[in-house]
């Protein structure tokens, strides 16, 4: 499928704008024709190009270029930016029908075709519509990148701890600081120089140090090419190697007063704000994940034989393949359930804490089962199984780890007078 395709597939079941959760009949949990067009797209995708290349990739730990290119091409990134700039204009549920996918052909790639959604959604969220003409629409005219520069080597979890400051001089303000574990953040800056703009970051600095925290913080968009921006060395991760992260570094950057993301001191807010819709699609990824090493070791457990039959019909080995499956289904469900929410224009952050702990807790769980039924022969390269147990830690960990995720769950829970459905 092309872009043409994809567009021609919105066009099939407009009555929608998300999952038909409901119809004559009461719930239903079927997707819609333009979902499931998405879904098949995505599918087809990671078995041409992402599953073929996967290992290559994992062991050269170089950015899958090519790859992302022919994602771009194919509608595949960027269709969360609204059809005014260019973009196909998706929801949160097909965003995770598309995430599923991609991570079961391989997350480390599918993290480096959907790292722009992240940097996007603060834009697409709060910017005016100059910033969204200027910045989001040219992600649609390139295969560009773009990177969500908000963490730093002493604010991870704890956001309110960043120390990049941005001080107003005049019309403009000027960015000292670092940033770290920063997704995109090399390649972002290599397609920084493109005639008619290239790559940018979205970057949390300082504004006020005394205000509160949900003021103190203001959101720009940072064009990666600008003076005094360098970028530090990829850093090796344990999985997903083929995505590109690395340290950003901000020195007297100057950036013009119209590069505000929403007003001054909102930048908190904002960036809080685009984890309610790009969360539902990492737990997304952590249930392609959890997918693909279920399918992996179901298909070697009825080819390995010990005591005259396949490993499968011992019962504990069929137990931790029912469990697999059984989370696997949950997670997706309670996933969905976090997307609808989020575009239905409602408050979604418990529900979209709630599907990534549960999905990543159980993507972890699954890769583990995986390789132990796959025994010795899981603990090498020549299976699959010990590339899925690396890339699968990293979802109990970005985009706030499973700890920050059972907070935002409780505080939710205290707010509420109950749970009812």
């Amino acid at each position: 499928p092309t872009k043409m395709a994809l567009r021609f597939a919105r066009g099939i079941n407009r009555v929608s704008s998300s999952v038909r959760c409901f119809s004559e009949g009461g719930i239903s949990f079927q997707l819609t024709d333009e979902q499931r067009a998405f879904q098949l797209a995505a599918r087809q995708f990671a078995k041409d190009f992402i599953i073929p290349a996967a290992a290559e990739h994992d062991l050269s730990m170089k950015f899958p270029h090519d790859i992302f290119n022919k994602a771009w091409e194919q509608g595949l990134v960027n269709a969360h930016i609204p059809e005014e700039y260019g973009g196909l204009g998706l929801h949160s549920i097909e965003g995770c029908v598309i995430s599923e996918e991609l991570a079961y052909g391989c997350s480390g790639m599918g993290t480096a075709v959907e790292a722009n959604t992240l940097a996007q959604m603060p834009l697409i969220l709060a910017a005016n519509d100059s910033i969204k003409k200027k910045y989001l629409g040219r992600m649609t005219e390139a295969p560009l990148k773009c990177a969500y520069c908000v963490s730093e080597p002493g604010a991870g979890s704890d956001v309110a701890a960043i120390n990049t400051r941005a001080v107003k001089k005049g019309n403009d303000y000027v960015i000292n600081g670092s940033k770290l574990w920063i997704t995109n953040g090399g390649v972002a800056r290599d397609d920084g120089d493109r005639e008619g703009g290239g790559g940018w970051y979205f970057v949390l600095a300082v504004t006020d140090p005394d205000a509160k925290v949900g003021q103190k913080m203001t959101g720009f968009v940072v064009d990666a090419n600008a003076p005094g921006i360098s970028v530090g060395d990829k850093l090796i991760n344990m999985g997903q190697r083929c995505s590109d992260t690395r340290p950003i570094f901000f020195d007297n950057v100057v950036v013009p007063e119209e590069n505000i993301i929403g007003s001054v001191g909102a930048g908190f807010k904002i960036a809080m704000g685009a984890f309610d819709n790009t969360r539902p699609p990492v737990a997304a990824g952590a249930v392609g994940v959890s997918r693909r090493a279920m399918d992996e070791a179901m298909k070697y457990s009825r080819e390995r034989e010990t005591m005259g039959t396949p490993i499968f019909n011992h019962q504990v080995i069929a137990f931790m393949l029912a469990d697999m499956a059984t989370g696997i289904e949950a997670a997706r469900l309670l996933t969905l359930k976090s997307a609808y929410e989020v575009d239905q224009g409602r408050s979604n952050t418990m529900f979209a804490s709630m599907a990534k702990v549960f999905a990543a807790e159980h993507c972890s769980k699954v890769v583990n089962d995986a390789v132990q039924i796959f025994g010795g022969a899981g603990f090498n390269t020549e299976y699959p199984v010990e590339k899925l147990m690396r890339d699968a830690k990293i979802y109990q960990l970005y985009e706030g780890t499973s700890q920050i995720q059972k907070l935002i769950i409780s505080r939710n829970m205290a707010a509420r007078d109950n749970l009812d459905p």
